[in-house]
């Protein structure tokens, strides 16, 4: 947006009150900066500047997965909420199950290319989450459910169970419903993506 007026700060104002946004989120460039005039005779100049929008880090979020849900012929609607230390993205619409995959496996590779793109050219590192359907909360408490019950059967038949391998979110979530456990502790065995929890007898 460019604008013009006495001076370059009453333009640049002008611009942001016209953007919504402030000083921080804009880059200003000041194409003339205007004079006064000379003695009153001569009419002054008027000062003219482009302020331009930063991409924010949700811009790049959105622009990137409606791409790729285009080129998937999903029709999803994304609700992004934004602070300094994460990009939270619930991914809603018809038929988006697919965005899950098998046990989150493709929202996870979602995730991971999605903050890849977020922290491209970043000072510091900024969290993407993203969530379809609340399967994150769900997936949780399935897990924590998961968790107790083999607790149970560790200590009532005193054998080790390992589970399946896991995601690393999803091994911290095992991990930490079992910290506190009396009888119990957990530890992980294998290498990436086949790394999986032991719960065994304290």
């Amino acid at each position: 947006m460019e604008k013009t007026a006495k001076t370059v700060q009453e333009a640049v104002s002008l611009a942001l009150d016209e953007l919504r946004a402030d000083e921080n989120r804009v880059v200003i460039e000041v194409l003339d900066e205007g004079n006064k005039g000379l003695f009153g005779i001569l009419k002054g100049k008027m000062a003219k500047v482009r302020v331009t929008l930063k991409e924010t880090s949700s811009d790049k979020a959105k622009a990137f997965l409606l791409d790729i849900f285009e080129k998937m012929n999903i029709a999803a609607e994304l609700d992004v909420m934004e602070d300094e230390e994460s990009v939270s993205i619930k991914i809603n619409g018809k038929d988006i199950g697919i965005i899950i995959g098998r046990r989150g496996e493709t929202l996870d590779s979602l995730q991971y290319l999605t903050s890849l793109v977020v922290n491209k050219n970043r000072e510091y590192y900024q969290r993407v989450v993203l969530d379809v359907e609340n399967y994150r909360q769900k997936r949780e408490d399935t897990l924590v459910n998961l968790a107790s019950r083999l607790a149970e059967r560790v200590v009532k038949y005193k054998k080790n169970i390992t589970l399946e391998p896991m995601n690393p979110y999803e091994r911290r979530i095992i991990h930490s419903s079992l910290q506190n456990h009396r009888y119990v502790e957990t530890y992980s065995v294998g290498d990436e993506p086949n790394r999986k929890v032991v719960i065994t007898l304290k």
